[in-house]
């Protein structure tokens, strides 16, 4: 009892001696990148070709974290993990494609922190609902996905909600939006929350920053490089507008990665920008995005304060992206939640105490699960399991499981008392995919990777399906047709094609089964557009039958559309063929499955 009032009495200390020093709250700034590999920073010291100044500023002059997670391998899981502060699989958000429900019910950091009086800003990626929803999770200002749809502009003024087009690149608006956003708020507490689609796919980065690179490397390399330097940029020029206001020193900055790059372990410099490689490293780590191995959840993760956390510092214990809201609360002066699942970063990172953060850290996407105790993992693929000791093998080379039975089972357990929580509990809620029992084979087992092939510079996947990829599914070729399957129960399954050129006004025309009757819709994206737009998406009805029946949809783009999506009714379905034709009913582009 004796030492947890000490404990509590120098975290208050070290907290009042903070806020004191800073004169008020202080504002939170939260960057979130998007699919960016652990090598991908030059402070990392791991790869030489990555230029990133700015952010090696804030590692430099703030704390590298060198055990910074995230709480899932993908994009929707690790962002709700992050805006609730909570495990994101007691909301029932495992994965893409999952009700959001929970969700909507959650406190977000900009809740809290807009009761405790701060300005509250979310710029770029939002992926957690449609676009005109953003606002009722407690952010005012927003600039989605480029400005696709906002409430404020570059200039800092207010604009009637809605569709915009600013004509500017996507990672160089959300910077512009980020800087006025500061210049707004500047004279009050404020939480801009700032995601950067980038190096996500689809790969744009625009000739300014490709001429940076130069010289001999794959392109969709050259292509991730750039687009992190656009990014490089933005920090930098977020960092100045804090100085020109004179609040740098009452600004806690958090740079993140949302988890690890998607390689589909041959890193195949396919041509185009589209699903793939997004061209960016995980190096030294084992595994990738879509693997709760280090390779999909240890990410990029800078904390920086001038002059208020000792700058310099390397920090080795393990922490989360959960503790970016008990930090913001904190630091905001409101209560301690318990409801919260992370823990405030600041008395660990001022030497107030030289415990770790956390005893244990815990994971759980889909089929796979993971417990980190220390030094150890404990990891569940399917009915896989491996121990690893991370302080000597980083790169999960080495499987302890045989060596170490006993510490493995406590670990299980400790994993599985914590699955019991969680919203369905349970260490898994679907079976292994075809293509996680691939990543396992290949990066914890040592089996050979499967030799791709190769046909007019497409992988076979990429052949069999003309470009078509599947998404939140199970996809192949069954009878002639081209069979989709939602991977999971409640998921919503689509497929996705970014090789079309498409005038403005085009009539889709389908030939499927549905499995039941329901509604199906087709979204867009447009030439010009970062990503695609909430109100590009259009409805129709679909009927379960014995049969395929045909399907004309008409797409009212205002533009050439280069991305479209086909989001299946519930069970998915069953496609001969899909055509795209002009206005006048030309046939643009046609695919005819099994063909």
């Amino acid at each position: 009892m004796f030492r947890h009032l000490l404990a509590t009495a120098l975290l208050f200390s070290s907290l009042t001696a903070v806020l004191k020093a800073a004169d008020s709250p202080p504002n939170i700034v939260i960057i979130f990148t998007d699919d960016h590999g652990y090598a991908d920073l030059s402070c990392q010291g791991i790869v030489d070709d990555i230029r990133t100044p700015h952010i090696d500023h804030l590692a430099r002059e703030g704390v590298r974290m060198t055990s910074g997670y995230v709480t899932a391998p993908q994009c929707v899981p690790s962002r709700a993990g992050l805006l609730s502060g909570r495990f994101q699989n007691r909301l029932g958000v495992e994965s893409n494609g999952m009700p959001l429900d929970q969700f909507n019910e959650e406190q977000t950091i900009a809740e809290r922190l807009k009761n405790a009086g701060y300005a509250t800003g979310m710029i770029g990626k939002w992926h957690l609902g449609p676009a005109d929803e953003i606002v009722q999770h407690g952010f005012d200002d927003v600039f989605y996905q480029g400005g696709s749809w906002t409430n404020f502009d570059v200039q800092g003024n207010d604009v009637t909600p809605g569709t915009k087009v600013n004509g500017m690149y996507h990672l160089d608006a959300n910077s512009a939006a980020a800087r006025a956003f500061i210049q707004r708020h500047h004279d009050q507490p404020f939480l801009l929350y700032l995601a950067y689609r980038a190096p996500h796919v689809p790969l744009d980065a625009t000739p300014e920053y490709l001429k940076r690179f130069t010289g001999p490397m794959p392109e969709r390399r050259r292509q991730a490089l750039a687009m992190l330097s656009a990014v490089d940029d933005g920090v930098g020029g977020v960092l100045q507008t804090l100085r020109d206001n004179g609040i740098e020193e009452r600004t806690l900055v958090f740079f993140i990665g949302d988890n690890g790059a998607p390689l589909k372990i041959h890193k195949l410099d396919s041509p185009g920008g589209g699903p793939g490689w997004d061209g960016s490293l995980n190096n030294p780590l084992n595994g990738e995005k879509g693997m709760l191995s280090e390779g999909g959840i240890r990410v990029p993760f800078v904390v920086y304060w001038k002059n208020r956390i000792p700058g310099g510092q390397v920090y080795h214990h393990p922490v989360i992206s959960l503790d970016v809201a008990a930090t913001a609360v904190a630091l905001a002066g409101l209560p301690v939640d318990t409801n919260l699942d992370g823990v405030n970063l600041i008395p660990h990172l001022l030497g107030t105490t030289e415990a770790a953060p956390h005893q244990e850290l815990y994971w759980r996407w889909i089929a796979q699960s993971a417990i980190r105790q220390g030094k150890w993992k404990y990891l569940r693929g399917g009915s896989r399991e491996y121990l690893f000791d991370l302080e000597a093998d980083r790169e999960e080379k080495t499987n302890l499981i045989t060596e170490h039975p006993e510490f493995a089972d406590l670990l299980s357990r400790k994993l599985e008392k914590w699955s019991s929580e969680l919203h369905p509990p349970g260490l898994e809620t679907n079976s292994m995919s075809e293509v996680w029992e691939r990543y396992f084979d290949f990066y914890l087992d040592g089996k050979s990777a499967p030799a791709p092939s190769i046909h007019s510079g497409k992988t076979d996947s990429d052949r069999r399906f003309q470009g078509w990829v599947g998404r939140n599914c199970k996809i192949d070729l069954v009878d002639g047709m081209l069979q989709v399957r939602p991977s999971n129960q409640n998921g919503t399954a689509f497929i996705a094609t970014a090789q079309l050129r498409a005038p403005a006004n085009s009539i889709a025309v389908l030939r499927l089964r549905a499995r039941s009757t329901g509604s199906a819709r087709i979204t867009w994206r447009e030439k010009g557009q970062a990503g695609f737009v909430e109100n590009q998406s259009v409805a129709f009805a679909c009927k379960s039958s014995d049969g395929p029946v045909e399907y004309k949809v008409a797409i009212p783009a205002s533009n050439e559309v280069i991305h479209l999506r086909l989001i299946l009714p519930r069970g998915g379905a069953d496609i001969e063929s899909i055509r795209i034709n002009t206005p006048e009913g030309e046939s643009i582009k046609s695919w005819r499955f099994g063909s």
